[in-house]
């Protein structure tokens, strides 16, 4: 692995960290006069940005879903970050890939100030060469965008080891526009089809399954 180079996202492939976003987006949302009560659909909107979420599927005109994604970053930066979990199996992944001198990056649609405390939270942040995310600002929210400046600050490595894992349809969108190998996380926070309907490279059902890929 020593010629590999392997992108992450965050939420649904490191982190099961569905119960501190859903709590975040219904605080919010209540803050704003609203009310969601569809467990799945708000297990749909771990992963794409805050100001896609609001912004397309609850506050479609003016500056309101900026408000939304202040109240969402005031329960979030207090209690939200810290529902969260490490699937059992991904801290055996990073070590085996950074033990064998492997790269390895986070590249997430979170702004990267959150990224970085929620990697040292669960002290996997040492394994990380480049983290990568949106800014607070509300910009750099393409998983495209993200994964350009990933690869910049590895120097725009010249190696047919290149990987993004993801469990969402950007994710793999975005490591196919960079002609890198997309590895889709079945057990993360995809929609029955979705990782299907845009053909990663390989498909894996388990953390331990990313291994077998690289």
């Amino acid at each position: 692995m020593k010629n590999h180079f392997v992108l992450f996202d965050l939420d649904g492939t490191i982190t099961d960290s569905s119960e501190g976003i859903i709590n975040s987006i219904r605080y919010a949302l209540k803050k704003m006069g609203k009310e969601e009560y569809d467990q799945d659909r708000l297990r749909s909107f771990v992963g794409p940005s805050l100001k896609h979420t609001f912004l397309t599927h609850y506050f479609p005109e003016g500056e309101e879903y900026k408000k939304a994604i202040s109240f969402y970053r005031t329960y979030y930066a207090e209690k939200g970050i810290y529902e969260n979990k490490l699937y059992p199996g991904i801290k055996t992944v990073l070590d085996t890939i950074y033990e064998n001198g492997g790269k390895i990056a986070l590249a997430t649609a979170k702004p990267t100030y959150f990224a970085k405390i929620i990697l040292r939270y669960f002290n996997i942040m040492e394994k990380f060469e480049v983290v990568v995310g949106s800014h607070l600002s509300g910009s750099r929210t393409c998983k495209k965008e993200i994964i350009y400046e990933v690869l910049d600050q590895f120097g725009c490595p010249n190696s047919n080891h290149i990987y993004m894992i993801g469990d969402r349809e950007n994710d793999i969108i975005g490591g196919k526009h960079h002609e890198l190998i997309t590895i889709g996380a079945e057990y993360g926070y995809g929609v029955s089809g979705e990782l299907n309907s845009v053909q990663p490279d390989y498909l894996v059902n388990s953390e331990e399954e990313i291994l077998n890929c690289l």
